[in-house]
């Protein structure tokens, strides 16, 4: 099983502990490193900003892109949401074949456009590609897509996991740059010539930027709005958001294989039998930022998936005009199985309350899990 799909796959992260052995989770640290993450000097972050300036329209287009078969939830619609309401930019959701996106955990969504449709209206390109993370890094069209986009001068976004997919496009070498701590080893040994910035959540390097863990879609997304169309209008997108502040700093330390981690993974893999389906009710309009938080967290814990369900079989428009296609067809739902509803909550609350949610239902260690995974300084 490849690496990157072990962080959404139970049996996946249970055969790759069961393989490492029971010397090895004795030997991981019994609780997380680091402390908190220091300042970022004022040069330091104006540098950043002045690194992510349009590079061609005043008002700049966006192309987010995925595969159709497995592209990561939040990586994928996060961005598209954030952007999408600050109104600084036209911004649209690719994949490179027709057809629906299957994200992963949770979701199916309609595309706007392929990339070939995209590039039929769009002959000079983007002025930003987002690469969020995907099921593989060698998909032949993505990356040869990602390789053209670069060449007429967009800057290249690799989000989380997707820093992988752009090293594979040959964009990184001899650049700065980060990913989630998880795939940080994996990268750097495919692309030795890549040079790690640690305690960063956000790299920028001739072009080409890169961010750490899941959650760090939203605070990158927020530093290219101020970029693009200023501080105030970032801070009032923030707001909106739920996040009082947000910067590049991080802890990087704080992340990393723990005793409690991988006991935890291996009790709830295990523990098949109580394995739940909690249902999500999709309705018009929804926030897809906080449906994606949501719904990530929760299929993330190895004892839970979250699927969506309507009253129809059709794609159901998000807040910011995405169509997600319901997983099951159904009036209601169990409510012992019923995910709260997510309501007038602000994404960054939706996650906090996500995650209290999970430690409420299977235990605080659970709830770090998810925590780990999606990379999120609580």
């Amino acid at each position: 099983m490849k690496k990157r799909r072990v962080l959404w796959s139970g049996l996946g992260v249970a055969a790759l502990l069961a393989t490492i052995g029971t010397v090895w989770i004795i030997s991981l640290p019994p609780t997380q490193d680091g402390g908190a993450a220091p300042p970022i000097a004022k040069e330091e972050t104006d540098a950043t900003i002045a690194a992510l300036k349009p590079p061609k329209r005043r008002r700049p287009l966006i192309a987010i892109v995925g595969i159709n078969d497995a592209t990561e939830t939040t990586d994928y619609l996060m961005p598209y949401g954030i952007l999408r309401r600050a109104d600084v930019a036209n911004v649209v959701a690719l994949a490179t074949k027709p057809g629906p996106v299957k994200l992963y955990p949770a979701f199916k969504v309609v595309p706007d456009m392929t990339v070939a449709d995209f590039d039929t209206r769009h002959p000079d390109g983007a002025d930003y590609v987002i690469v969020p993370a995907m099921s593989r890094d060698d998909d032949p069209a993505a990356l040869q897509w990602i390789r053209n986009q670069a060449i007429k001068g967009a800057t290249v976004i690799g989000v989380c996991a997707g820093a992988k997919v752009v090293g594979a496009a040959g964009l990184l070498d001899g650049k700065q740059a980060t990913t989630h701590w998880y795939y940080l080893d994996e990268l750097r040994k495919e692309h030795p010539a890549i040079r790690y910035v640690a305690d960063r959540r956000l790299v920028v390097d001739q072009g080409v930027a890169t961010t750490t863990g899941i959650t760090a879609s939203m605070p990158m997304a927020l530093t290219l709005i101020e970029a693009i169309a200023g501080r105030n209008r970032a801070e009032a997108v923030a707001r909106d958001l739920g996040l009082p502040q947000w910067d590049a700093r991080h802890e990087s330390d704080a992340f990393t294989f723990t005793r409690p981690f991988a006991l935890t993974a291996i009790g709830n893999t295990l523990a098949f039998w109580n394995r739940e389906q909690l249902g999500i009710d999709l309705r018009p309009g929804a926030d897809e930022v906080s449906l994606a938080l949501v719904a990530d967290a929760w299929s993330r814990t190895y004892r839970s998936r979250a699927v969506t369900f309507a009253r129809t079989e059709d794609p159901l428009e998000t807040r910011s005009h995405i169509r997600i296609i319901p997983d099951k067809v159904a009036t209601s739902w169990s409510a012992e199985h019923l995910l709260p509803a997510i309501g007038s909550q602000r994404p960054a609350e939706a996650l906090d309350r996500a995650l209290q949610g999970i430690a409420a239902r299977y235990g605080v260690p659970t709830a770090d899990l998810v925590a780990m995974q999606l990379e999120y300084p609580r």
